[in-house]
């Protein structure tokens, strides 16, 4: 495992978390993750961490309110999220991760414009 950090645009909002250095992320066509070109790195709550920017971050949400959407209110990135698909834990923007601990990146498409029939096409949280 390796401890990546990452953030947003402007760097006021600064995060780390533990995953390995082959990640493997997933994206998404709904209609937020294909308009922000969103790329999904699953991680359990105990392994996400803040280091800047609490007071920098603004939240969204829509459709059932479930997932809520950080982003930074100075330059507008969404880099981490809590998902409606993982409650319990954290989806960081691989596009947000520095690159210099990242080995090799796997993608993996899922078809969330059709969530509802596709959830269970998505990994459990393993914590």
């Amino acid at each position: 495992m390796t401890i990546h950090k990452g953030g947003c645009h402007c760097g006021k909002v600064r995060f780390e978390v533990t995953a390995p250095a082959d990640i493997e992320v997933t994206r998404c066509n709904c209609s937020i993750c294909r308009m922000t070109g969103y790329l999904h790195l699953i991680a359990a709550a105990g392994d996400f961490r803040l280091v800047s920017g609490k007071d920098d971050i603004e939240t969204y949400t829509f459709n059932t309110g479930a997932a809520q959407h950080y982003f930074c209110r100075h330059c507008g990135i969404k880099s981490f999220y809590v998902p409606r698909s993982h409650p319990d834990g954290f989806s960081i923007n691989a596009n947000c991760l520095d690159t210099d601990t990242i080995v090799s990146r796997t993608v993996t498409e899922f078809d969330g414009a059709r969530w509802e029939e596709n959830i269970h096409q998505l990994s459990p949280l393993s914590d």
